[in-house]
């Protein structure tokens, strides 16, 4: 069975892990003193007291892999997840060598450039062996090896999807046997898929022990037996999963809440509710609003003066948007339109070949500069640098009655950027794709994301093709 192979695989796994880490920090010392100097030179420390590090640096280093969950198994988990334990888990071993060697033994004869050169050879090594890892298991997989039987308990929307990501993703290597089923008759079959009883089979089936996985995908009507269905698989002891029929309710990372024992879960959880996210968002929001209005203080200024002379009215031009808490606040951008009344103005979007639209106008709307004024907005605390852009009050009316969980967006402060926007959700595009890509910039925010989607915005967002 593959439970059985899989804990062979876990040791070789950790194994190579020391090895590579053993590996990379002779390397390093090689490195440093035979390719980047002609051997090691007067004052240098022997070699056997680089090589006596090795019994600190591998357990270590071991040990941080498996807090940084890259031991976990693979066969969802993204890559990147993946790439970013490995980092993390050098950083902080890193980290710790420094503070041992030169703070708290005082030892200041190792040479910093190996522990330079080790902790990026390391990274570079644990990841290229991750990636040929998993690809040397994507093949095997194709080929009808090491592959994870799973059997299904109930049909209902939460299988359908379920199975559905299984066909779509088959580098992942799970089969799924079949579904048991107390209210849709034996024989029917969903993407080739087959129904083949009542969950009362259950107990015939587990003693047989060709499963690797129970995926629990009850209707939520049917939850009334879930406490039955999990106690009978626990006690054939095969690992039981649990895929619940309210998932469009909650998110795929769930914050869930210990009560004095009794688990709560949160439908929404959003880092930037915590004081010390909010905190640091903020700082950064001060500090990169005020670069960014003095380096692009004479790109606005030039802008200021040619908006002023292609047609009369104001050179900034304010709109009503709705921003955090759901609480409306103006808005700036440069006059990019003729002036018009504001009765009309509200009425809709700007379309393609807008007559309203002035020569300089299109300029700067196809660059984005027409939205440099929204720096000042971010200065004041109406607007973020990253987060979901903000709409006027028409429209969020409207779409909070069409699109599920659209004022989710409404919980952060509005941005310059945002993840929807530097994946081409800009201007005439879909509105329900926006909130996707909102949401779950808001469910996974962290302070390196935001630094992401601004390198993003420098290299895909100005030019935007679907402003008119």
């Amino acid at each position: 069975m593959i439970k059985d192979n899989q804990k062979i695989f876990n040791r070789l796994l950790v194994a190579m892990d020391a090895v590579l880490t053993g590996a990379s920090f002779i390397l390093a010392y090689y490195i440093k003193f035979y390719i980047f100097e002609q051997g090691p030179g007067i004052g240098v420390l022997p070699v056997g007291d680089y090589f006596k590090l090795l019994y600190l640096i591998v357990p270590l280093y071991l040990v941080l892999y498996y807090s940084c969950n890259v031991y976990t198994p693979k066969r969802t988990v993204k890559r990147r997840h993946e790439i970013s334990g490995i980092f993390q888990a050098n950083t902080i071993g890193m980290a710790a060598l420094i503070i041992v060697l030169y703070v708290i033994v005082k030892e200041i004869n190792y040479s910093r450039s190996v522990m330079a050169i080790f902790y990026a050879l390391n990274i570079f090594l644990m990841t290229l062996s991750r990636i040929i890892l998993r690809k040397f298991l994507q093949t095997m997989r194709s080929k009808g090896y090491n592959l994870k039987h799973i059997l299904l308990v109930g049909y209902s929307r939460a299988a359908e999807e379920y199975i559905s990501r299984i066909i779509d993703n088959p580098q992942w290597g799970y089969v799924v046997c079949g579904i048991l089923d107390d209210h849709i008759p034996a024989g029917t079959v969903y993407k080739g898929v087959k129904v083949l009883g009542t969950i009362g089979n259950l107990e015939i089936i587990l003693p047989e022990n060709k499963l690797d996985e129970i995926a629990i995908t009850l209707a939520l009507k049917d939850y009334d037996i879930l406490e039955e269905i999990v106690d009978t698989c626990e006690k054939s002891g095969v690992h039981t999963k649990f895929v619940p029929d309210y998932n469009s309710m909650i998110p795929t990372r769930p914050y869930t809440e210990d009560l004095m024992g009794l688990p709560v879960i949160n439908i929404r959880y959003v880092p930037l509710t915590n004081t010390g996210n909010i905190l640091i968002k903020r700082a950064m929001d001060i500090v990169g609003s005020l670069c960014g209005i003095i380096l692009t203080a004479p790109i606005m200024l030039v802008a200021a003066i040619l908006v002023k002379c292609s047609s009369p009215g104001p050179v900034i031009f304010k709109q009503e948007r709705v921003g955090l808490h759901n609480k409306p606040f103006w808005m700036y951008k440069f006059r990019s339109m003729e002036q018009q009344a504001p009765a009309k103005e509200k009425k809709a979007w700007t379309v393609r070949n807008d007559p309203r639209v002035t020569g300089i106008g299109k300029i700067l709307r196809r660059t984005s500069l027409d939205e440099l004024p929204q720096l000042f907005n971010i200065l004041k605390g109406d607007m973020s640098l990253v987060g979901p852009r903000p709409e006027r009050p028409l429209f969020v009316e409207k779409f909070k009655e069409e699109i599920p969980r659209y004022m989710v967006k409404h919980q952060v402060r509005p941005g310059l950027t945002g993840w929807a926007q530097v994946n081409g959700l800009r201007g005439d595009t879909s509105i329900r794709k926006r909130i996707e890509y909102d949401i779950y910039y808001i469910e996974n925010w962290t302070i390196g994301f935001d630094i992401k989607i601004i390198f993003m915005t420098f290299f895909t967002g100005f030019i935007n093709k679907n402003a008119y």
